[in-house]
């Protein structure tokens, strides 16, 4: 490093310290980034790269942004995943021996950024610590704009973890880099890949002194370890105490519905599938918050729906209030308008980043917090007087900010202009000195225009020369000899001084400096006091957080015409007259075709709902998830009446994509989504698979189907709705008790088909799938031969249906024997004259409640074989091949 200038040598020592980061480099004005720094930066930043000596022979490559803009490089450095260290000058020039002391004084990662115009204001910015391994993982999650910090452990399936992961989306992630890098794939394939952090340093006695003994007692081992290199890592890259991060808000994961990434995304509870946009999710629909809490809070209810029945109760409770008294909701709505992000305002406070616009603006909402808890306590609602009762409005917070901060502060804390007159003596009398000393300038130009004759002489100042007096270059002639000294040459004017104008400027810029000085430790002083605050202010936008998302719910409850639920403890699921609510939302008023759902006690836990495209089968299963989890977040439901059991999870299989990356099919993707629903579902989950068994040939996927329909129903015994186009499948209605047919209903007028979007009970007969074709615009051509092809393969399909049947009686006849008291069975033989028609017309039916087993198998044997393509050698063969291996059974 002896090559290099001073300066330069202590560039890169510091360079050393955040080999990771971009180092912006102090230096005056600017920030400089110097060799690969700034080669990097200038290809990110697009902004010009120059060069410096730097004391080697080679140039030094360099660029630079102006410090007071630098939040927007940093930001967009950030966005892409970059770590910024910012060095500053940590000296006075005038005093320094050498070169300025420089330290970094805060690194920002994608996890720990602070500024608002860098954050989503109504979503939290996380950074998650992972710790553990081999089924037991702790994970502590933190948004360090608002101070709030969770933490939960993990026993047993990594997917639990990534389930919960997917909640956070956290834009970093700390831990091992081997377990890091086994959660990426996962996390990449939610949307949203986080910045990987390599940390796994510990300071438990930083934590211990941070939360205190009582709030780590009891923690386990893994969520000790994910807090404390959590909290070593926000110390180690903020450099400042984190005041406002000051609880450990533990849970267990069975306080809540889980789901998982898949089904988030099909539910399209945050944003949509296709443009990843918040306009048509839930949340888009139900956020009607007025404050940037509220719309935070709201979301975090969303994507954690309650498990507890008695805090669902207390939520519904204050709904029915607000949704029942329209005043009430309209005037709490008003006052919370008055509210500004307090969350973030409190964490910047606590930071020491907040200026006098800040205070000002806390200043403004704590005016409001007294007739929000007046309104909620005469609400009526008891969840809502809690909070009334609760509500500290920190008065004298207040008090102290409209005592010492003006109405309208600028938004520099170096420049004054903060502070209001009366609030400090010394202040006010140097305030008075300034001022008495710019009347005194401005008398000095009337006098010097009467003295000069000059009109058009003026007493002018500017940072660098001072106070000074211009004169035009016409008029310079006029100016008496000796009294003016010359200080700077313009092209159309000269600037002068006098001896009393030299004097006078140096009182007023003294005063000036030294009230500049006071006011910025007078607010110091302030936003300091304010701090010791923090945990009063933090409770108080807690609270308010939550009143404005139920506001929410209830003002979103009562424009739609929802229904509060009834959440019930016996398992049953009823749902009459529901709607799809962003469906709902988005078609003219009255166009939503409502629906019945019934699934338990009765009428079966499962739902094999059959008919064709586009006629509302996916929609309708999408529509009872959302009004489950909608009553468990607490807000009413489109529907005239629902009983909502408590879904422990909820799964679902809608759409289908390849994913090519992983080099995974269609079907390969969808078998696996199956995997994780059969081995994760309990009786408490509520299942939901659109076209289960395509991907594969009919025959594989009927057959997969069916397993997995059997296997739901017989082992796990949720409830379970599921579509499919193989209607074959509907015989399954005899042999599961708890399964159901229906399918949507269709009118066939003429060539017209019309879907009626409504579910009945039944099977459909056909998917009019050719008909969905000619409506979406393919050529005549196509159409008319589609048509053809599908009548030969349904003859061809009658055909081996009917020699199935005859085969079937022909075993049948000889296992049952006569009964003369029975009626023949309905067979197709006589009319097409099969090979085996005499024979099956003179069987007698067995006793359906004896023999149904024994025929069922008989049938599937046989179109397992293909008896259309046997000789009638081979077909007799397998019949006397079959009947022996029944009178065996």
């Amino acid at each position: 490093m002896a090559q290099y200038t001073p300066m330069i040598q202590q560039y890169l020592a510091i360079k050393q310290e955040v080999p990771d980061a971009f180092l912006f480099f102090r230096l005056g004005d600017f920030y400089e980034m110097f060799f690969q720094d700034a080669l990097d930066a200038s290809r990110e930043l697009e902004i010009t790269l120059t060069g410096r000596e730097g004391g080697a022979e080679e140039r030094i490559p360099m660029c630079g942004v102006p410090y007071h803009s630098a939040e927007t490089y940093i930001a967009r450095l950030v966005e892409k995943g970059y770590k910024v260290a910012i060095c500053e000058q940590v000296e006075d020039p005038a005093q320094a021996k050498g070169v300025v002391r420089r330290e970094i004084v805060r690194i920002v990662t994608p996890g720990t950024v602070m500024e608002n115009k860098s954050l989503p204001e109504s979503a939290n910015n996380y950074i998650a610590s992972i710790a553990g391994g081999e089924g037991d993982y702790g994970l502590a999650a933190c948004d360090l704009s608002t101070g709030e910090m969770h933490v939960t452990r993990f026993e047993g399936s990594r997917e639990l973890l990534l389930d919960e992961l997917n909640v956070y989306r956290p834009s970093e992630m700390l831990g091992d880099r081997s377990l890091l890098e086994s959660l990426k794939e996962a996390q990449a394939a939610a949307g949203r890949p986080p910045v990987l952090t390599d940390w796994t340093v510990r300071d438990d006695v930083r934590m211990l002194r941070h939360f205190g003994p009582s709030e780590c007692e009891g923690l386990p081992e893994t969520c000790l370890q994910a807090v404390s290199q959590l909290l070593a890592y926000l110390a180690e890259t903020q450099k400042r105490a984190l005041a406002h991060i000051r609880k450990l808000q533990r849970y267990g994961t069975d306080q809540f519905m889980t789901m998982d990434p898949f089904t988030r995304r099909n539910l399209e509870l945050v944003e949509t599938v296709r443009e990843r946009s918040r306009k048509g999710s839930l949340l888009w629909l139900l956020d009607r918050t007025v404050t940037a809490m509220g719309g935070r809070r709201l979301k975090r209810w969303i994507e954690k729906p309650l498990m507890s029945r008695a805090r669902i109760e207390e939520r519904l409770e204050a709904v029915d209030c607000l949704y029942n008294q329209f005043i009430v909701r309209s005037e709490l709505r008003r006052q919370l308008k008055g509210i500004y992000d307090l969350e973030r305002l409190v964490a910047r406070i606590a930071y020491g980043s907040a200026n006098a616009r800040d205070l000002a603006a806390l200043r403004s909402s704590l005016a409001q917090v007294p007739a929000i808890r007046e309104t909620c306590a005469a609400s009526g609602s008891a969840a809502l007087a809690a909070l009334a009762g609760e509500m500290d409005d920190c008065a004298e917070v207040r008090g102290w900010i409209e005592e010492a901060i003006v109405d309208d502060p600028p938004v520099s804390i170096r420049d004054g202009g903060m502070i209001r007159p009366g609030h400090h003596d010394h202040l006010d009398r140097l305030r008075d000195a300034s001022i008495s000393g710019k009347q005194w300038i401005a008398a000095l130009e009337k006098e010097e225009r009467e003295r000069t004759g000059i009109r058009s002489l003026k007493v002018g100042y500017n940072k660098v020369f001072g106070y000074y007096i211009e004169v035009t270059k016409a008029n310079v002639a006029s100016l008496p000899e000796g009294r003016y000294e010359r200080k700077q040459t313009l092209a159309n004017a000269e600037r002068y001084i006098t001896p009393e104008l030299k004097e006078k400027e140096q009182l007023i810029l003294e005063a000036e400096e030294k009230m500049t000085d006071l006011e910025y430790e007078l607010f110091l002083q302030l936003r300091d006091r304010v701090a010791g605050q923090i945990p009063r202010l933090q409770s108080l936008a807690d609270q308010l957080a939550v009143i404005d998302a139920l506001q929410s719910l209830a003002d979103v409850s009562a424009s739609r015409r929802y229904c509060r639920p009834e959440i019930n403890t016996d398992g049953n699921l009823a749902i009459s007259g529901g709607r799809h609510p962003v469906v709902e939302a988005v078609l003219p008023d009255g166009s939503f075709i409502a629906n019945e759902t019934s699934l338990g006690g009765g009428d079966g836990r499962m739902m094999l709902i059959t008919g064709p495209n586009m006629a509302g089968k996916s929609t309708y299963m999408r529509q009872v998830a959302m009004i489950c989890l909608m009553a468990q977040i607490g807000c009413f439901v489109p529907a005239e009446k629902a009983r909502i059991p408590l879904i422990d999870r909820i799964f679902t299989r809608i759409g289908a994509a390849d994913d090519l990356i992983g080099g995974q099919s269609t079907f390969m993707v969808e078998m696996m989504d199956i995997q994780v629903m059969t081995a994760r579902a309990t009786e408490r989950s509520l299942v939901i698979i659109d076209e289960l068994g395509r991907g594969t040939s009919t025959e594989e996927g009927m057959a997969i189907a069916q397993a997995v329909i059997e296997h739901l129903h017989d082992h796990v015994g949720c409830k379970t709705l599921v579509s499919t186009h193989f209607h074959e499948l509907a015989h399954l209605e005899e042999s599961l008790p708890q399964l159901r047919n229906f399918c949507m209903a269709v009118k066939e007028s003429g060539q017209q088909v019309t879907f009626l979007r409504k579910l009945i009970p039944g099977a459909a007969s056909t998917s009019y799938g050719i008909y969905c074709a000619r409506i979406a615009g393919l050529p005549d051509s196509i159409i008319r031969r589609a048509y053809e092809l599908l009548n030969g393969f349904e003859a061809r399909g009658e055909m081996r249906k009917s020699r199935t049947e005859a085969a079937a009686a022909v075993v049948q006849l000889d296992l049952f024997g006569e009964r003369e008291e029975a009626e023949p069975p309905k067979v197709r033989t006589a009319e097409r004259k099969d090979r085996y028609g005499e024979a099956a017309g003179r069987v007698p039916a067995p006793e359906p409640a004896a023999d149904r087993d024994v025929l069922m198998r008989v049938s599937r044997r046989l179109r397992e074989a293909d008896l259309i393509n046997m000789t009638p050698l081979q077909a007799m063969n397998l019949l006397h091949e079959l009947k022996q291996s029944l009178q065996n059974q």
